[in-house]
């Protein structure tokens, strides 16, 4: 039995970058021998054991092989006789094909290593196109991976893929799960861009067109609910219920998408509203309630102001100066509206409970009023 580090691992250790999860494949075993030795299986679709010890995953070595369409159909065969290079072969990308060996040495029958020094995505083999999920896959790790380029033949595959409606066979969870992944890199547009290059964008997020807005969200360090309702501002309701429903998007992320594609013409325009219109903006975004979701819904306005897209750099550094008078208008409505004494008014009015929303909105427009 021999034990080899695989995958993100070996890849971010020459990349240079920080390791933050292990995975192990071990070659001449079987689960039996596994279990044997103390370790706990706990694969549901082919052997994975926790180490006895340390719980990391170790996996036994796997062939694969394609039975229907979509990423979950395919057969698993594991053996003792499965060898390190056949495990490596069903991995999706060179550079997440290569094994390090307990001695450190490096075990890469497919080249990963230079494709790294290179800066290159290239598929492993063939059987990329069996699974659709890879094409996801790979446009993630060019949100993470912002220097690295995909290999010609590469994203031939990917567009042949599409063209075959292998990613029609997607799970809308998994597809969520890498979208959300990427959004939460360093250069999210990327991920984007080449979904459009290789036609699976129209399939996986219909309507929608990649631009640096969300690399802005991204370099502010927003969160995944802001970085996504940057993503879909430019769609309108009816759409984002769609993509919503189908994706099984959650609920803080479908809300705050619906507030800023509804709400951003009146946050850039803030300056010009009446203290009436400030404060029906304030309602309609239940900022009374959810303060840290309006929060979140300016902040994401700042990213989604039209620049000039040529000067990435300079719009990254006039965001904040450009949105802050806006963003400080509303800050002050939103405090003076919000420290009104609504109980007492609606004490005021315990004879006619009708009028106490008309009344609290007529005071917060007072307040409003006097601030600004």
């Amino acid at each position: 039995m021999k034990i080899y580090t695989v995958g993100g691992a070996v890849r971010d250790g020459l990349l240079g970058l920080p390791i933050k999860d292990h995975d192990y494949v071990v070659v001449g075993s079987t689960p039996e021998a596994m279990l044997a030795l103390g370790y706990t299986a706990v694969g549901k679709d082919f052997p994975v054991f926790l180490h006895p010890v340390t719980h990391a995953q170790y996996a036994l070595a796997r062939t694969e092989r394609k039975v229907a369409p979509g990423y979950r159909g395919f057969t698993f065969h594991t053996a003792d006789n499965v060898t390190l290079e056949q495990d490596l072969m069903r991995r999706d990308l060179t550079i997440n094909a290569i094994a390090m060996a307990e001695n450190g040495s490096l075990i890469d029958p497919f080249g990963g290593a230079a494709d790294i020094k290179a800066r290159v995505f290239r598929h492993v083999s063939p059987a990329f196109t069996e699974d659709p999920v890879r094409i996801l896959r790979l446009a993630r790790f060019a949100a993470r991976f912002t220097d690295f380029t995909v290999a010609s033949e590469t994203m031939l595959l990917m567009q042949q893929m599409v063209l075959a409606g292998e990613v029609n066979a997607l799970v809308p969870e998994r597809v969520w799960q890498e979208i959300a992944s990427g959004l939460m890199e360093k250069q999210p547009s990327r991920m984007f861009s080449i979904l459009q290059e290789c036609g699976a964008l129209p399939h996986v997020l219909p309507g929608l067109t990649p631009s640096q807005h969300v690399d802005y969200a991204a370099q502010r360090g927003l969160s995944l609910a802001t970085r996504c309702a940057v993503l879909l501002h430019q769609l309108d309701k009816e759409t984002i219920t769609a993509l919503s429903l189908r994706l099984k998007i959650p609920n803080d992320c479908r809300d705050l998408a619906f507030m800023l594609a509804r709400e951003q013409d009146n946050i850039h325009h803030a300056l010009t509203l009446s203290a009436d219109e400030l404060v029906r903006l304030l309602t309609r975004c239940d900022a009374f309630r959810k303060p840290q979701r309006f929060v979140e819904m300016l902040l994401g306005s700042e990213c989604v102001i039209d620049h000039d897209k040529n000067n990435h750099y300079a719009v990254l550094n006039s965001l904040s100066a450009l949105s802050l008078a806006q963003t400080r208008h509303l800050h002050t409505a939103y405090h003076a509206a919000q420290n009104i004494r609504a109980n007492e008014i609606a004490q005021d009015y315990q004879d006619q409970p009708q009028e106490i929303p008309s009344a609290i909105h007529a005071a917060r427009v007072a307040a409003v009023m006097r601030v600004l």
